[in-house]
């Protein structure tokens, strides 16, 4: 398999997983807003519309923040789509695959619900971090693995030959 095709076929299954995560929390487990069922002592789920981005910025926009936001993401999408073609590791492809699908999952929540779905809670007591998805979760891990591949190669592209 080639790797534009590992990356675009890794962003299809971040995306189906993110999608498939989401429709259980909302349609088959019964969680509604402030409703939540423990799976671990450290992890709940727990469901919260995220109106904003990430960690809830910009959430005061109304209507035309939806708009704003899915335009940028889809922009922010495309670029990493271009990068994707265009590299030539394998683990930056698969990095980039990861973001993109996990963006496009929460650009479709936004345009389908007008917010973001999120319902994960890891928590260690009464100290919790923010509640988040799948989508959230492959963005975060693909940018960290850009981050340490390219400290790794020390280069900021992790793709540039040496001339």
């Amino acid at each position: 398999m080639n790797r534009r095709a590992a990356g675009i076929g890794l962003g299809v299954v971040v995306l189906a997983a993110d999608q498939a995560s989401k429709y259980a929390v909302l349609h088959q487990l019964g969680l509604t807003d402030g409703h939540f069922l423990v799976l671990l002592p450290v992890l709940n789920f727990v469901l919260v519309w995220n109106h904003g981005v990430t960690f809830g910025m910009f959430n005061g926009l109304g209507g035309l923040g939806i708009v704003l936001l899915a335009a940028v993401a889809l922009t922010v999408v495309s670029a990493l789509g271009v990068w994707l073609w265009n590299t030539e590791r394998l683990v930056t492809t698969l990095a980039i695959g990861a973001i993109a699908g996990g963006a496009i999952g929460n650009v479709s929540d936004r345009l389908r619900y007008g917010a973001v779905v999120d319902f994960i809670q890891a928590h260690i007591g009464a100290y919790s971090w923010y509640v988040f998805n799948v989508g959230d979760a492959a963005i975060v891990c693909g940018v960290g693995v850009l981050m340490a591949e390219s400290l790794l190669r020390g280069n900021a592209t992790g793709d540039r030959k040496a001339p």
